[in-house]
């Protein structure tokens, strides 16, 4: 185990700057709060924190809308709190991750306003730009994920500009190699600062398909998935010429290249094609590509044991030596409690999911507020901060409601998150409920479940980084095993809050290991597992 390196089969908490603390009281969080609570996540036994965007911006896309790679937005601090962010996480034995938005940038990235102004300046071929067809109509039929037509018309130019996400976010031309070794540069200057890896937002999407043909149209009954509904026309097409072209691999090996110079650095791709699983595998391919890659199959409503299995399966089965990071949440969805809940409150089904998710094969990104179980926050029109949802209310509320702050103390107007009367997103009441100093002292709570799990993990290198096969069971059982070396383990979780059972007997059995912070089966006569709810099942076998 100690040669492995940290991010095979690491825990990685992803922070979400404006909502884990604010220190200076204006509602938002930011990065002196972050370190202020370093020391709570290092209690957790995560490997690594993932920090969203905390750079210049308009914040028209919460930071996800980059004006300046090369700066901190005041609104989250200076360079100076980052560099002392970075030395008390390396104190504290926890790695920095931090998210690098590199396919597209705001319109008030100094790149665009100068791209914009004519066709003959320096940066005019640095973002995608298209003449309109004879009727003065948009290039082609591509959309944004965000609604309506992918292209904007600009007036000085007299052309349209690709953004695949809102139109305040162009498109970069990748097919421009001095794009391509900007980009890189920016990287680099993070690197030097001493980051230890990349979360690479939306990197399916740096180039696109130089003849811009039209993308197909998609059946009705294929339109479901990857995050997108029939609500919005985005799911309407085949992203084949938008998204995921072949050029992105090549890319890709020059950004290795540039990492491999600082050791121990990593990269984690999302993932989002219309076939992520393949993708995932093309990715991290040998050591030329992506260390890792995450994707949206384990971030949809789906969840039973058929489902879980047949991703993984899929995954392992074309991933050959690459690696995945699995996660159940992040800020772009809705909470894991209350999506696979299902409207069920239940903390044994929290603790278990958490469980779940560390004990597949592979890395793991946990969303702040999943050690703590928080569910959806409700959040009315009005206060209502996600372009996504203000565009697509009611149908879609947003990603306000995962976005909500992190509840620190059950008392206070503001949960302990913020001196302000108002802060950025509302707190709700059954937040406060599942705080931190409430669930501090309580040994049966699910964030000391959490803790609990992942210093357990540590002990079992089958868990940490073992191969996975998975055993044939009946809904509502998961069952699989985990190999490393000379260690072989059964895993069991009964994803249901119902009684069923399990034949084990086929199974040697050698030692049951418990001690896990779960709600535990019961082992009767080394052959059957007698489960009465969310119950969870850890032995070593032979």
């Amino acid at each position: 185990m100690s040669q492995l390196s940290w991010w095979r089969g690491g825990v990685i908490y992803q922070v979400y700057p404006r909502s884990l603390m604010d220190s200076n009281g204006d509602g938002v969080g930011d990065l002196q709060g972050i370190i202020t609570k370093l020391d709570y996540i290092a209690s957790l036994n995560v490997d690594a924190i993932w920090i969203s965007p905390f750079f210049k911006s308009p914040m028209k896309d919460f930071g996800y809308d980059i004006s300046d790679y090369l700066d901190v937005d005041p609104m989250f601090g200076t360079m100076k709190d980052f560099d002392e962010l970075i030395a008390k996480a390396h104190k504290l034995n926890i790695k920095v991750v931090i998210d690098q938005v590199l396919s597209h940038t705001s319109d008030e990235h100094a790149w665009f306003k100068q791209s914009k102004l004519s066709r003959d300046n320096d940066k005019a071929d640095w973002y995608v730009w298209a003449d309109p067809q004879e009727d003065g109509t948009a290039p082609n039929n591509w959309l944004a994920i965000f609604g309506g037509c992918a292209w904007e018309w600009e007036p000085r130019r007299q052309q349209y500009y690709l953004h695949n996400f809102l139109k305040s976010q162009p498109d970069l031309n990748f097919h421009n190699p001095e794009v391509r070794a900007a980009v890189l540069d920016n990287v680099d200057f993070w690197l030097k600062k001493g980051v230890d890896g990349f979360r690479l937002d939306a990197i399916t999407f740096c180039y696109h398909d130089e003849q811009l043909r039209d993308n197909p149209a998609k059946p009705k009954d294929q339109r479901q998935g990857r995050g997108f509904s029939e609500d919005n026309p985005y799911a309407y097409q085949y992203h084949y010429f938008n998204n995921t072209r072949p050029q992105t691999v090549g890319f890709i090996e020059d950004l290795r290249a540039l990492i491999n110079k600082y050791p121990g650095a990593v990269t984690l791709g999302e993932v989002s094609s219309e076939d992520s699983l393949a993708t995932m595998a093309e990715y991290t391919q040998g050591d030329e590509r992506l260390h890792m890659a995450y994707s949206f199959e384990l971030l949809t409503n789906d969840f039973s044991a058929a489902y879980i299995r047949q991703t993984v399966e899929e995954l392992e089965a074309s991933i050959g030596d690459g690696w995945p990071c699995w996660a159940i949440g992040n800020h772009d969805v809705q909470r894991v409690a209350t999506r696979w809940g299902k409207g069920e409150t239940n903390s044994d089904l929290v603790k278990m999911l958490n469980g779940l998710l560390c004990s597949l094969r592979g890395s793991v990104c946990s969303y702040q507020g999943e050690e703590l179980g928080l569910t959806e926050a409700p959040i009315e029109f009005e206060q209502l901060q996600d372009p996504f949802g203000i565009a697509f209310w009611p149908m879609f509320k947003g990603r306000d409601g995962c976005r909500t702050p992190i509840p620190w103390v059950k008392d206070h107007l503001q949960a302990g998150f913020s001196e302000a009367n108002k802060p950025w997103l509302p707190i709700p009441d059954e937040h406060k409920a599942l705080s931190v100093d409430a669930q501090e002292n309580d040994t049966d709570s699910t964030l000391n479940a959490y803790r609990h799990f992942l210093a357990w993990r540590k002990q079992y290198p089958a868990l940490v980084a073992g191969d996975i096969k998975f055993i044939d069971t009946d809904e509502p059982v998961l069952a699989f095993t985990r190999h490393f070396e000379t260690q072989t383990l059964l895993v069991v979780f009964n994803l249901a809050n119902t009684t069923n059972q399990f034949d084990v007997s086929n199974l040697n059995i050698k030692q049951v290991i418990d001690n896990h912070g779960l709600a535990s089966a019961e082992l009767v006569n080394d052959s059957v597992l007698n489960f009465d709810g969310f119950n969870s099942f850890f032995a070593i076998i032979d």
